[in-house]
């Protein structure tokens, strides 16, 4: 049977307590807590800092065996691509602890909106499936430009999975889709709040959205074409701001379910 983990970009947001987490809850513990509600989570804070393995054999220790983390690449790696060799074996040193314990997920390459198709920028996709060996990787395009048999055809060659997403409606962003082109799905919500999408006053409010049950409900085919042609499929809310990412997550887990 094919797999669906289910759960949100990220666990520690401070507006989460007392929407998601009990009030005051200890910091420390917010993992622990995630972890009997989830059975997977996506690692965002790997995009600003590789960081000690460490952090990770900690994290780790704190879930169930079966739980498994989807971590972000490095900034370095999608926005600015000045990634040194060196970097690339530090940051996959990093996640060695997930690896010996047998909890990584697919690694998210999210590339910026600027980075459209050319065959230049294959060749860097490349270049990084190179660097990462036979690691899990997953693509997140944000420009519409990559939508095309070509490109499909290439992660397919390249073992490179495809991030499909939903996001506002507006020109130039990746419209629905349910790709996948490898063995392992990967779908994320972030919500459609299109007036803040270009320019919010702040960061969080792009993300500042709560799905409605047709919207999700429109997913489902979707969501099942992606499962029945992978192994396991990853699906992720990223519509955080006072977990409203736990909540959009709950409403389709039982939309699955019913």
């Amino acid at each position: 049977m094919p797999e669906i983990l289910l759960g949100t970009s990220g666990y520690s947001y401070y507006d989460w307590n007392g929407a998601f987490y009990p009030e005051a809850h200890d910091k420390k513990k917010q993992l622990d807590f995630y972890s009997s509600y989830f059975n997977t989570v996506e690692v965002n804070f790997t995009y600003y800092r590789i960081p000690n393995p460490h952090i990770f054999e900690n994290m780790a220790a704190r879930v169930p065996d079966d739980f498994l983390f989807s971590v972000k690449a490095h900034k370095s790696m999608t926005h600015t691509r000045d990634c040194s060799r060196q970097d690339y074996r530090l940051y996959i040193n990093a996640l060695s602890p997930l690896i010996n314990s047998a909890k990584l997920g697919p690694l998210l390459l999210q590339f910026p909106w600027h980075f459209k198709f050319s065959k230049s920028n294959m060749e860097y996709l490349s270049s990084i499936r190179e660097y990462f060996g036979e690691l899990d990787l997953c693509i997140e395009f944000r420009h519409n430009s990559w939508i095309r048999d070509e490109v499909i055809d290439f992660l397919k060659g390249q073992k490179l999975g495809f991030c499909n997403v939903d996001q506002p409606r507006l020109k130039g962003l990746l419209p629905p889709t349910g790709i996948s082109t490898t063995s392992t799905g990967y779908i994320r919500f972030h919500g459609r709040n299109s007036k803040d999408w270009w320019k919010p006053a702040e960061a969080y409010m792009r993300y500042n959205y709560m799905y409605e049950q047709d919207e999700l409900l429109e997913w489902l085919p979707r969501i099942e074409k992606v499962v029945s042609n992978t192994k396991r499929t990853f699906i992720y809310f990223n519509n955080h701001y006072k977990a409203r990412a736990v909540k959009s997550a709950h409403l389709l887990r039982d939309l699955l379910q019913a």
